[in-house]
């Protein structure tokens, strides 16, 4: 594992954290609302390192990253910090993997960058508008009603709120050394950063007809967190997407059920790849439906 430090927007120091196999097709991982690049776990430790170059940043404000104390509404300092990662690491173009927040950010970058550079875009669970009534609608009644122990400073308030967030992500409840380990770097997250990006006003949708790049959307069925039906609402507006409705998956699919989601993952590098003018690397998988 490679670990680097890219300077983002405004400055800020993010760190980076890379895998796998530097020729192949490069996809870079997005994590979401208080996570860190160490949820992607199951896949950067996983077989897809034998074929593809993995990329996993921590956003602002995030895990090993810098933790300004402002500008989280800014949508250039987030897509600057997307092509920072691109152009230092020499990613050709990327299929970017977002995952709940992260299609928020990934967006922020189209919007100022374009998707020419982009080899594909992943949406995980994934919203893409906040601060909104129409933004509120897909989100649960539940999740909403942890949302305020976010921006706690009581400690043990804001354990209360992110361990309840953590158990809505899974289908299955983890092992208590992962939840454990989960629920140590949500904390690491500073309430003013949780707030800073619950607190954006912006609505991306309108950027979802003007991709051109491959896409594909993942939702898990039993998602608690993000309404699955979202996932007609992005279709609707990206029309080339293509869909994989994880059964048995819930907000996290890519932990829920790593085997299938990274088979699925493979074959949309491959595809990628091909369009590219590459070649496939996961023939020998087996895709679910």
């Amino acid at each position: 594992m490679k670990h680097h430090t890219i300077v983002g927007g405004g400055g800020t120091r993010l760190r980076v954290v890379e895998t796998g196999n530097p020729h192949g097709q490069s996809v870079l991982f997005i994590h979401g609302f208080s996570q860190c690049s160490l949820c992607w776990s199951r896949q950067l430790d996983s077989d897809l390192a034998d074929d593809y170059r993995l990329v996993a940043m921590d956003m602002r404000g995030h895990g090993g990253s810098d933790r300004p104390r402002d500008g989280y509404d800014d949508t250039r300092l987030w897509a600057d910090d997307v092509s920072s990662v691109i152009r230092e690491l020499d990613l050709h173009r990327p299929v970017v993997c977002g995952w709940s927040y992260g299609p928020v950010v990934t967006l922020d970058y189209v919007r100022h960058y374009g998707d020419d550079e982009l080899g594909g875009i992943h949406f995980v669970a994934g919203i893409t508008k906040l601060g909104s009534d129409a933004a509120i609608s897909v989100l649960s009644p539940k999740f909403l009603g942890l949302v305020p122990g976010f921006f706690s400073s009581d400690v043990d308030e804001s354990v209360r709120s992110l361990d309840g967030l953590l158990r809505m992500c899974f289908a299955r409840e983890p092992a208590k050394h992962d939840l454990y380990a989960m629920l140590g770097y949500n904390a690491w997250v500073p309430p003013n950063v949780r707030q800073g990006l619950f607190s954006r006003v912006v609505n991306n949708d309108d950027l979802l007809p003007t991709i051109r790049t491959p896409v594909l959307i993942t939702h898990g069925a039993d998602d608690a967190i993000v309404n699955p039906d979202v996932v007609a609402q992005h279709r609707s507006l990206v029309r080339h997407a293509d869909v994989y409705m994880m059964a048995g998956a819930g907000h996290a699919p890519f932990w829920d059920d790593a085997a299938s989601f990274n088979q699925r993952l493979a074959a949309f590098c491959d595809e990628v790849a091909q369009q590219s003018g590459g070649t496939s690397k996961s023939a020998r998988l087996t895709v679910p439906a």
